[in-house]
């Protein structure tokens, strides 16, 4: 799958069929299922990708010190830029343009 068709994708009822666990999760994500991506999150914790994931949910939920708190266990800075930038760019670790 591309980028581009994953973003399409985000107009579907139901994420498609095949993704990783990583991309299944910020399907949801970007589309503001919140708590399915966040419990696909929690089943992979340790894992560097996941952990920034649930950085990025923490910061979408508002909650900065539990956000602050899962960057540093993914060992990433506390993204600067809009959650938007963010959610592509962990997408982008995935896909191919």
């Amino acid at each position: 799958m591309t980028y581009a068709a994953f973003l399409d994708s985000q107009t579907q009822p139901d994420a498609p069929a095949g993704l990783s666990a990583l991309l299944e999760a910020l399907w949801y994500a970007g589309r503001d299922e919140w708590h399915k991506a966040h419990a696909i999150a929690q089943q992979h914790e340790d894992v560097p990708l996941f952990d920034w994931l649930h950085a990025f949910l923490h910061r979408q939920q508002g909650d900065a010190d539990n956000a602050a708190y899962w960057y540093q266990r993914a060992n990433r800075p506390v993204f600067a830029g809009s959650l938007r930038h963010e959610w592509q760019e962990l997408v982008r670790t995935q896909l191919p343009e």
